[in-house]
């Protein structure tokens, strides 16, 4: 199925092997999307762990500290030689 649908990685195949699984479980009365004839889509699965996350309500870090480091080291000599970065 991972070929037919033109997936070649891990993901891919354990999806697939996954979706399988599923359709041995349902009752026989329930044809699967690749049995009906449609398109079998990709669904990797990093995307689908990262679209089943919660929301990540931390605040964004700061950098505040790497400008003070920024600002000691101005004020310490702010002569640079040509070619360093400033």
């Amino acid at each position: 199925m991972a070929l037919r649908a033109g997936a070649l990685t891990a993901d891919a195949v354990a999806l697939e092997a996954r979706k399988v699984a599923q359709a041995e479980d349902e009752p026989a009365g329930h044809p699967s999307p690749a049995d009906a004839g449609g398109a079998a889509t990709v669904t990797f699965l990093h995307e689908w762990r990262l679209a089943h996350l919660p929301p990540d309500t931390r605040p964004l870090p700061s950098v505040t500290h790497y400008d003070q480091l920024l600002r000691r080291r101005r004020a310490s000599g702010g002569e640079h030689r040509e070619g360093e970065a400033q």
